[in-house]
């Protein structure tokens, strides 16, 4: 394990990395999807060279007690910008950034502000232009959005690419419990009703619960368990921006940070975990569930004991922006390695209320209708053909009363029918001897 770095005093603290191009001397920005930093003016390129070190998880428990004996650091980052002259800080929590007055990318040394310092972290791969692509994308297909966030969308947004802070805890978990166990079983029962008025008996089956007490033991590896560290972005916003590649998780390099923001963790370790258990306590709920069985589970305690518990601190790629509405800020989010859209949305109160007298004109019209179509069908005259049938027809025209109501016949006619029309001969009525 990695002990904890001692707060370095004022002055022995390094100062921040720049990265000037070898052939203008203008400064490097990390090119998304690529393994260089990349000069805005000449295009020059520097490869970034990414030894082969493994990413060690920290021992939580060790790291705590570490920490308890560590002064504390200090919180705000001063700069003394090459490019210009200009002396500058950051805001707080932020290490990384560019000079306001010459927009020069500046990497601040996080361990020097921090007690933990960046193990790893997953560089962007998601462009500025495919970023604002999707922003866009999402902005349009919100439904009762306002006007302004829709022309906020159209307009050239503003998109600044961040890498925040999280945590990742690795533990083994055991977790005793005690509850009860319900099985279904049915049986008949006699209950009475009334039938054409009268009072009768009947039976029907009943399912009822037999709740049998269990007691047991259920036990869980939960590996890279994600927690924001990070208190400038809404929680539910990031979480919905999972899941992460942390499979391709590289070791922190100050190159991949150069020409983005990148925050510290404002989140501390121990109640970063904190947040891990309630994430992994869902999980643990529905191992006991499953382990008591049966059609339903009754949970009355369960104790949880977490050991081996590992961590990592790492960075994140997001592009975010913001948009102010009724005296409100939301802010949106995209994950810098998949182009996920996520975000905090506001609702126009007139375009819900106009959808809302559309539907109820749209549904009163469509009763009036209906109740017009039932008043003309009611009021439709009705005609009844009746055919009369004689000798005067044709022969070949006269029609048999089979096809009409009439008087029933025990026996067919000449022609087969039961029922003798008025057309047909009294012999060929009569029935042959």
């Amino acid at each position: 394990m990695h002990q904890p770095p001692a707060p370095a005093t004022a002055g022995d603290r390094p100062d921040p990395r720049r990265f000037p191009c070898a052939q203008c001397g203008a400064s490097l920005e990390y090119a998304p999807g690529t393994e260089v930093q990349r000069c805005s003016y000449c295009g020059h390129e520097n490869h970034i060279a990414t030894p082969e070190v493994s990413i060690e998880e920290q021992d939580f428990r060790q790291t705590l007690h570490a920490l308890s004996n560590t002064a504390s650091v200090d919180e705000n980052i001063s700069i003394h910008c090459d490019s210009c002259g200009a002396s500058y800080s950051f805001k707080a929590a932020t290490h990384a950034g560019e000079c306001p007055f010459c927009g020069a990318p500046v990497v601040a040394k996080t361990e020097q502000y921090r007690q933990l310092r960046v193990q790893a972290l997953l560089p962007f791969k998601i462009e500025r232009d495919q970023a604002r692509t999707a922003f866009r994308q999402w902005l349009n297909s919100l439904w009762f959005a306002p006007g302004k966030l829709k022309d906020f969308a159209r307009s050239d947004t503003g998109l600044t690419g961040m890498y925040v802070p999280y945590w990742t805890y690795d533990t083994d978990t055991t977790t005793h419990y005690q509850g009860e166990r319900g099985d279904n079983y049915q049986v008949q029962e006699r209950y009475r009703t009334m039938e054409n008025g009268q009072e009768v008996e009947r039976t029907r089956l009943v399912t009822r619960i037999r709740w049998t007490p269990v007691a047991g033991v259920v036990s869980r590896f939960f590996d890279d368990v994600l927690v924001l560290a990070s208190r400038s972005l809404p929680r539910a916003v990031t979480e919905r921006l999972e899941p992460w590649d942390l499979a391709h998780l590289t070791s922190y390099r100050e190159e991949y940070v150069s020409g983005f923001c990148s925050e510290m963790y404002q989140v501390e370790l121990e109640p970063g975990f904190e947040r891990a258990r309630e994430i992994m306590a869902p999980v643990i709920q529905h191992d006991i569930r499953r382990d008591i069985g049966g059609d339903h589970q009754r949970v009355h305690a369960a104790d949880t004991r977490y050991d081996d518990i590992h961590f990592k601190h790492i960075l994140l790629p997001i592009w975010m922006s913001a948009f102010r509405f009724r005296d409100r800020v939301y802010r949106f989010v995209i994950n810098g390695r998949t182009g996920e859209v996520q975000g905090e949305r506001p609702y126009s109160p007139w375009k819900i209320a106009f959808a809302i007298l559309l539907s109820l004109l749209l549904v009163g019209g469509g009763i009036t209708a209906w109740q017009y179509y039932e008043q003309g069908v009611r009021n439709q005259p009705s005609f009844e053909y009746r055919p009369r049938l004689g000798t005067h027809l044709p022969s070949d025209l006269r029609m048999s009363a089979c096809a009409f109501p009439g008087t029933r016949s025990d026996l067919p006619d000449s022609r087969g029918c039961r029922t003798p029309c008025a057309a047909t001969p009294a012999s060929a009525r009569t029935t042959p001897a």
